[in-house]
């Protein structure tokens, strides 16, 4: 507590039926203070807020108990409009900062979607140039296991030709389509 403000504990307020009536005080400290009150808030918090904070000020003195027991009343009401400034910033902000908890299941950073779906349209436009840069026999060889899902045995049944003839055009396929996709990227 500071001494400017309040009384000294032997400087008790006179008993309650000596006491000026409360509203009579408060009246007589807004009309002494109100305007230099209303200046330091401007400065502070502007215009447009001034009024209400002013009002503020005094409805918190009005709801204080040390109001009675004042020496300096300028001074507490300085001091309720600094805290009320104080309470006003940090409501500003913390209202600023909105936290999310952080759900690492779900939360993690990621590329976005947008990227991922160029990426593979890409790859789908290299890959497909790489398969029709193939001779004939070796596409052919190529689609047969890799879209018709055919073993290299049912290949070399169908086509006629021996399983190292089809092991020799799937790797060729894969080799092209390495080279193709690798250089395009």
């Amino acid at each position: 507590m500071s001494s400017a403000c309040h009384a000294h504990p032997a400087d008790r307020p006179p008993p309650v039926e000596q006491q000026p009536e409360a509203g009579h005080d408060l009246d007589a400290i807004y009309r002494t203070h109100r305007i230099s009150l209303f200046h330091f808030l401007r400065r502070k918090a502007g215009s447009e807020e001034a009024p209400d904070l002013v009002q503020e000020v005094f409805a918190r003195a009005a709801g204080s108990t040390q109001r009675h027991q004042l020496i300096n009343p300028g001074g507490f009401l300085r001091r309720i409009a600094q805290n009320l400034l104080i309470d006003r910033a940090r409501r500003q902000t913390s209202a600023r900062a909105t936290f999310f908890p952080l759900r690492e299941d779900s939360d993690g950073a990621t590329p976005a979607a947008q990227e991922w779906n160029l990426e593979a349209a890409d790859l789908l436009r290299l890959y497909e140039a790489a398969v029709d840069a193939m001779p004939p026999k070796t596409r052919r060889v190529f689609l047969m296991h890799r879209v018709d899902e055919l073993s290299y045995r049912e290949i070399h049944e169908l086509l006629g030709i021996s399983i190292a003839t089809v092991e020799y055009h799937m790797m060729k396929a894969l080799g092209q389509i390495s080279k193709v996709v690798d250089g395009g990227r």
